[in-house]
């Protein structure tokens, strides 16, 4: 068969070892040849490919970002877009399509494949959000590099007897948030999920001073936004997708904590730290789990589908219901958080 690839959104830790699985499961079992679409959907409107071989996917399971470069191409916003990319396919005689990506780049797929395309689809988010799915590869390599970097804040915190607010990223979804910052010991965590109460934030911080410590942690995700204001952002632009660029809460909430503690307080944002470097073990794992379930439901004649992990097996669900809705983060986790954390009254 003859097999396209591409990656589209933001760049994740582990894309390299999803091609790689695929290619070589493809290659080796069933004598498969692959296409690499370069930069996601712009390269099928482009007609920009790369060969995907044995060769040329060669020593890349341990490289960050992608092989195959990443776009936020929006295929609908473009007038023929989608008739462009039936085309381009044709003409390379393309058997199956396997799609790396976010709820953006899924979406796509299920168009798509709404029109004929034998698609298959990976998740790939580091935010951890996309619906039907346990865990995104991506997402421990981003929790590791934030738990590294808040443990390290944890002594210059404590050197300058300062509250240091760190920014993660997190559009919609807290899971970074949250799963880094009760590794790291934060003394408070902030998340999309649940409108921020400063004066909660505050208490919490006045507390751990008035029994000894004279230093705080706290992790707030990109996406977390006081209840009478939106999320905080870099101007009015957005992507092709209607997004804009989250940044600026981490600053908001030093400048109010300062404000009403009169404690000194900076704020970091690790920003695409997050998502750059080596993948972990797990990731890799988890990765190469997926690229080899991918091809494999090709070859089952399954399309439409998503691979994803339920428990610690692979199996796959319907495109449409992974896009559906944003994966949050529930109330156990938020429970965790709270049993951390001194009662109020």
């Amino acid at each position: 068969m003859r097999v396209g690839m591409l990656t589209g959104g933001g760049d994740c830790p582990g894309l390299n070892a999803v091609i790689r699985a695929a290619v070589r499961k493809g290659i080796q079992h069933h004598g498969d040849e692959f296409v690499g679409f370069m930069e996601g959907w712009r390269g099928v409107l482009d007609d920009v490919t790369m060969p995907l071989t044995l060769e040329t996917t060669s020593g890349i399971l341990h490289r960050g970002g992608t092989i195959l470069r990443s776009s936020r191409t929006n295929v609908k916003k473009i007038p023929g877009g989608f008739e462009r990319c039936l085309e381009v396919m044709g003409e390379h005689k393309l058997d199956a399509l396997i799609a790396l990506g976010g709820d953006d780049t899924q979406s796509i797929s299920l168009a798509l494949s709404e029109r004929g395309v034998r698609c298959v689809g990976v998740p790939k988010t580091i935010d951890n959000d996309l619906s039907g799915t346990d865990a995104c590869f991506g997402f421990d390599t981003a929790v590791g590099i934030a738990t590294e970097a808040i443990d390290r804040l944890h002594s210059t915190a404590e050197a300058h007897n300062r509250v240091l607010v760190v920014e993660v990223m997190g559009r919609d979804a807290g899971w970074i948030a949250v799963t880094s910052g009760i590794a790291g010991g934060a003394d408070a965590i902030l998340v999309p999920e649940v409108p921020i109460d400063i004066e909660e934030v505050c208490r919490l911080i006045t507390y751990r001073r008035e029994h000894g410590k004279k230093f705080s942690i706290v992790v707030a995700a990109e996406g977390a936004k006081f209840p009478e204001t939106g999320q905080a952002t870099q101007g009015t632009s957005v992507d092709s997708f209607g997004h804009a660029r989250l940044s600026g809460i981490g600053q908001a909430l030093a400048e109010e904590i300062e404000r009403r503690t009169g404690y000194e307080t900076r704020s970091v944002n690790l920003g695409h730290t997050q998502r750059g470097g080596t993948p972990s073990a797990y990731d890799r794992m988890l990765a190469t789990r997926y690229g080899v379930a991918a091809i494999d439901l090709v070859h089952a004649g399954k399309f439409g589908r998503l691979v994803v992990l339920r428990g610690t097996e692979i199996t796959d669900i319907p495109l449409a219901d992974a896009i559906a809705k944003t994966r949050t983060v529930g109330q156990d986790l938020l429970d965790v958080v709270k049993g951390l954390q001194p009662k109020n009254g």
